[in-house]
């Protein structure tokens, strides 16, 4: 579904990835673990066409059309914009959930629809609440007063608006308490299970791989690692970097 070829992205003269490569197929939970710093974001913001790559030998392709690059022996080059890949079916939910504070949960939820043609319906609501009840409870209240776990699930739930093929999650654990955080967790299990392919970035290694049917670790922006989720678990380097064994 999603494949990433060479990618190298930079910040002015620093540069954060060094032309990794990674592939999401159809129906998997992909994990993305590393350090802070590591590039997990950009690589994130940069599918999702946020940022650019900086280099012409970069490619993304989703669902068999190129987000950023050229096929062999094209002379077009592809570099959409966010809200076209939006329309492709990738939805991104960034760290820090960046809710519409002032806004309702109701309005939240309609500006994640915005791609759509026509006015989402009663069912597309429904699908967010089978996932999240507690926003249906919450649904008139201004976003900026929720806690930050129904924010997230806010996030979450907006970026289901938009009827996504694949969900990018980045740092969707940060800052909740632990019991929010193995909520979350099942919920994004049980979306994949509903028909939503997913790359996960999260900082909760343990639970990451523990759902995640493959995983890549990045370092300073270079891909070291890559395999089974299951495998990469059990991998006495990764269990002492990340998973504090």
């Amino acid at each position: 579904m999603l494949k990433l070829e060479n990618l190298e992205v930079c910040y002015g003269s620093i540069k954060a990835l060094h032309g990794i490569s990674l592939e999401v197929k159809t129906g998997e939970i992909v994990a993305l673990i590393g350090a802070n710093g590591a590039g997990k974001s950009t690589t994130l913001r940069t599918i999702s066409g946020l940022l650019k790559p900086s280099n012409k030998d970069s490619k993304i392709v989703f669902k068999e059309k190129y987000i950023y690059g050229t096929g062999e022996g094209s002379r077009k080059y592809e570099s959409m914009l966010p809200h076209k890949i939006v329309e492709m079916g990738l939805s991104h939910v960034p760290e820090g959930r960046r809710v519409f504070p002032e806004m309702s949960v109701y309005e939240n939820l309609l500006m994640g629809a915005h791609s759509r043609k026509g006015k989402p319906g009663q069912a597309d609501f429904d699908r967010v609440f089978h996932h999240f009840p507690r926003l249906k409870e919450r649904i008139k209240q201004m976003a900026g007063t929720l806690s930050g776990g129904e924010q997230q699930m806010l996030a979450m739930g907006r970026a289901l608006m938009a009827h996504p093929d694949l969900l990018l999650l980045d740092e969707p654990s940060m800052g909740l308490a632990p019991m929010l955080v193995e909520e979350i967790f099942h919920i994004i299990e049980d979306i994949n299970a509903a028909g939503t392919t997913i790359l996960l970035v999260e900082q909760n290694a343990h639970l990451a791989l523990e759902i995640s049917n493959r995983a890549y670790v990045l370092e300073t922006g270079e891909i070291v690692l890559e395999g089974r989720a299951q495998d990469l678990a059990q991998n006495e380097d990764i269990r002492k970097a990340y998973l504090g064994e």
